[in-house]
Order: structure tokens, then C-alpha cells, then sequence
């Protein structure tokens, strides 16, 4: 994919250009400093195992670009202290910049997907931009009303990540018109590849360290969002609630559920549930023909289980 990936960076970096030097100055931050890429990798990938779709670039960067846009009202509304390693936007350029410069990717988003034509895949980044704000505006709503269950925990996870992931593997079918069984098996597997990585993101805020995260750890538990460990801890101590309506804010309150998660079996519990999501995801794309891009597909959902930032 170097090829395919030095080409992507290159048309990004020439599609967020703006006269404007704050606005240069977030994208060079955030945009044009790298980071995994995964999901225009995704976009690539199932391409690929399809033999190759028009308008993969375009859709590899509508798909990142809406996943950037989101990044920076993300970290305003999270107040969040860095993104990859470096300062949060907002945090250096003021929160009317962060948002306005959002929007300015969501114009860009807009452009591309102009250009592709595609009324369909139209419909899908409407309903998928749509999904993500609610899907985040629902984390808000559990903390704020301490409506903490399992099943509000996979309704998040789906909605302000997975539903993004399955547009990038399922985008390239829509571009080829593949027959339906294709199409679904792409999509189910983002969606339950986007709900692992999720679900590992989540538990590398609480049990990973800031070094190998760039960013401190702790950031859920400081926000009042009840990830799957804490979840299935205030099944068995009721003090984890408590911590959580504090927020973690007495000294020793995240060391305290990093033990609980390890003594308990919890942790463990949780790396093997992640493990299952990543298998499932694998198992979904058995009607795409044998080929190195549906292997790579597959190892990349697989190294959920061991991923540690």
C-alpha cells in the first residue's frame, strides 16, 4: 500500500491548504502529521480485495477527512490535552479556531465527495456524520444521567467509531456495485473491526501508559464515561460507581480500578472480549475471494488483541 498511501498524503496535503495561516497551522498539526492512517487503509484495503475500485482515493480521503473533523471538536468538547503526541488544537489556537477549522475540513469532505458523483455513498456520509454526533452526544448523556449499562457501552462504540470503519470497507463495494452478500460482509466486518478497536482504545486509556499512548491515561474515567472495565467491575464492587460519579478525582482513584481490573480477572476478561470482536471480524469476510489484501484485512483486525497504543 506505500505507493497507494504516499499518494493519498500528498492529494491531503494539497486539499486542506487554505490562505488562512491558523488554519494551515491546525492541519499541519493534526492532518499532515501522520498518525495510523487506519482507516484510509481500510478504504485501500478492501479496494484492493476487490480488485480495485473507482474513486478509491477520493473515498479514502472523505473518509479521513470526516474522521479529522470530528477529532477537533472532539478534543475541544473532551478538553483534552494532546493529540498525537502534540498539543490539542484548541489548546494552542483557541476554541472559535478549533471548531471554525473543523468545519473547514468538513467543507473539504464535502468537495470530495462531489466529485465522485455518487449519490449513494452521499446518502451513507450523511447518515454515518449524522450516527457519530450521536453517538458521542449519547457518551455525554450516559455520564451526565450515570446511565451506565453494557448495552449504552456498545451503542457508543458503535456509533462514534465503528459505523466510520464500515464505511471505509464497505464504500469501495458500493463504488465497484458488488452484489450484496460482498457489500455486507465488508461492512460487517468495519463494523465489528471499528467495535474492537474501540473497545482496545478504551482499555489502553485506563491499563496503558502515557508513553506509548502519547497522551495522558485516565482521560474516560476524568470525563465520567463507564468503558467496559469499569462496567463490569461495578458488577462486583460498588465502589467503582463511586469513583466514577467523582470522576477519579481523589488521589489513587485510577490506580485503584487498575488494580481492581487485575486482581478481579477483569482485565483479562475484556483483552478476551476484544479478541472475540477482532475473530468475528475476520469470520465476516469469508465470501471475499483468498488475496493478500483480504490477509492483511484480517491480521490488522487481529492485532487488537495485542495492540498496545
Amino acid at each position: 500500500l506505500e505507493p497507494l498511501l504516499r499518494r493519498f498524503e500528498e492529494a491531503l496535503s494539497e486539499l486542506v491548504q487554505s490562505e488562512v495561516l491558523f488554519i494551515r497551522l491546525i492541519h499541519q498539526d493534526l492532518v499532515t502529521a501522520g498518525g495510523k492512517r487506519i482507516r484510509p487503509r481500510l478504504v485501500f484495503l478492501a479496494s484492493r480485495a476487490l480488485g480495485g475500485a473507482p474513486f478509491e482515493l477520493e473515498l479514502a480521503l472523505a473518509v479521513e477527512l470526516l474522521h479529522s473533523a470530528t477529532l477537533l471538536h472532539d478534543d475541544l468538547i473532551d478538553e483534552a490535552e494532546t493529540r498525537r503526541g502534540k498539543e490539542a488544537a484548541f489548546r494552542k489556537y483557541g476554541n472559535a479556531v478549533s471548531v471554525l477549522s473543523g468545519d473547514f475540513l468538513l467543507s473539504r469532505l464535502l468537495h470530495v465527495i462531489a466529485k465522485m458523483g455518487r449519490m449513494e455513498l452521499v446518502e451513507r456520509f450523511a447518515q454515518v456524520a449524522k450516527t457519530l454526533s450521536e453517538g458521542e452526544v449519547l457518551q455525554f448523556q450516559v455520564a451526565a444521567l450515570e446511565d451506565y449499562s453494557l448495552e449504552n457501552y456498545e451503542r457508543i462504540i458503535t456509533a462514534k467509531t465503528a459505523v466510520l470503519m464500515a464505511l471505509a470497507t464497505e464504500g469501495p463495494a458500493l463504488l465497484l456495485g458488488a452484489e450484496s452478500g460482498v457489500r455486507e460482509a465488508l461492512y460487517r466486518f468495519g463494523l465489528l473491526y471499528g467495535q474492537a478497536f474501540q473497545m482496545r482504545d478504551d482499555y489502553l486509556d485506563l491499563m496503558g501508559t502515557p508513553e506509548a499512548l502519547g497522551k495522558p491515561v485516565g482521560g474516560d474515567l476524568r470525563e465520567g464515561k463507564a468503558t467496559l472495565i469499569p462496567l463490569l467491575l461495578m458488577e462486583r464492587y460498588p465502589e467503582v460507581r463511586e469513583i466514577l460519579r467523582r470522576r477519579g478525582r481523589e488521589p489513587g482513584d485510577l490506580e485503584r480500578l487498575k488494580s481492581l481490573a487485575r486482581e478481579s480477572g477483569v482485565a483479562e476478561e475484556v483483552e478476551a472480549r476484544i479478541r472475540k470482536r477482532a475473530e468475528e471480524a475476520v469470520a465476516a469476510l469469508r465470501p471475499l475471494p483468498p488475496s493478500p489484501f483480504k490477509a492483511a484485512l484480517e491480521e490488522l483486525a487481529l492485532r487488537e488483541a495485542e495492540r498496545l497504543s
